[in-house]
């Protein structure tokens, strides 16, 4: 089969693409920079480029769509031209061309209201109460994706939670670096109870949705480790592994969320483009817990996740050469 995978110069779309070509299959990638993937046919274009998107998916049968604008903060406009038009764009060049299947990246941040997360599924997306432009545009375009689904072009959405693993920027390398000034607090000690993603797992489950389009199209699933931990304990793993003391100092979760709330909107008006110190969707996740049950996910695409936390936490401490410490 050949592959569209867009958005492949990041972590998560490079890993996706990679699996692919060990399985057999043709594989294309479209994003902004050349994605790096040895074996891929690399097309370089923004998704509001129409011209380039429609070179980049002629041929293809199937698509795995991931690139986003994914941010904590930025103007709202730059997040619906990205997220929801670039999705709208897609889809159509998609159909135009005659692609079967497409599998649409999510967020399970679509289904987040600020409230805990526990045990549930794929709850529905709901860009009304989805907190930030982020969640917002990314519920409203898993919406327009798999509104689009039909028996001749069969859409899934399939929502990785937290995804980390060695050369992530998004996670890993935010929390080593604000561990390292000593601006990363633990919220309520630090005792929310969160699941995550390892690299691989998130990807072989991505790969998989491909797969099983018969079984899992018109739906979303949440894809997850499925070994919840206190996030004081995670952030500590991560530390350990890149060679940064943990977080040791704690506030209360309910002033993190206030001060965020009005850090993010300043930060917004001002147009900075460095991240802020707090804003309220980043003191919500590490002050609520957040875990999913994955019961219906391991059924539906048929997997299970290959690489446990602490295997990750490993391969991490051997990406920064340290080792972790008891």
């Amino acid at each position: 089969m050949r592959v569209l995978v867009t958005g492949a110069s990041g972590i998560l779309g490079g890993e996706v693409a990679r699996q692919l070509l060990r399985q057999g299959h043709a594989v294309a990638t479209f994003q902004r920079r050349p994605s790096g993937v040895d074996g891929a046919e690399d097309f370089c274009g923004s998704i509001d480029d129409d011209a380039a998107l429609r070179d980049a998916v002629a041929g293809a049968e199937g698509i795995i769509h991931l690139a986003a604008k994914v941010s904590i903060t930025g103007r709202p406009a730059e997040f619906e031209a990205v997220n929801v038009e670039g999705t709208r764009r897609l889809l159509h060049e998609a159909r135009t061309v005659g692609v079967r299947d497409v599998v649409y990246v999510s967020s399970p941040s679509v289904a987040h209201s600020g409230a805990a997360i526990v045990g549930l599924g794929a709850e529905q997306a709901d860009p009304h109460h989805a907190r930030g432009d982020y969640a917002r545009t990314k519920a409203a375009a898993e919406l327009l994706a798999l509104a689009a689904d039909r028996p001749e072009f069969r859409v899934a959405a399939v929502r990785p939670h937290i995804v980390w693993g060695p050369g992530d920027t998004q996670l890993v390398e935010r929390v080593l670096a604000r561990a390292s000034h000593r601006r990363l607090p633990l919220l309520d000690a630090g005792a929310a109870l969160i699941d995550t993603t390892y690299v691989d797992n998130a990807a072989s489950a991505i790969v998989a949705a491909l797969h099983r389009m018969e079984h899992v199209h018109g739906k979303a699933v949440v894809v997850s480790n499925g070994e919840p931990r206190p996030i004081g304990e995670l952030l500590a793993g991560i530390c350990s592994a890149g060679g940064v003391a943990p977080p040791s100092w704690s506030v209360p979760g309910g002033a993190a969320r206030a001060v965020g709330a009005v850090v993010e909107k300043l930060w917004t008006w001002a147009g900075r483009k460095e991240e802020p110190p707090m804003t309220r969707f980043l003191a919500e996740q590490l002050s609520t817990a957040h875990w999913f049950d994955q019961r219906v996910t391991r059924d539906l695409l048929d997997w299970a996740p290959a690489v446990s936390i602490d295997e990750g936490l490993a391969r991490l401490a051997e990406y920064y050469g340290s080792s972790i410490r008891p």
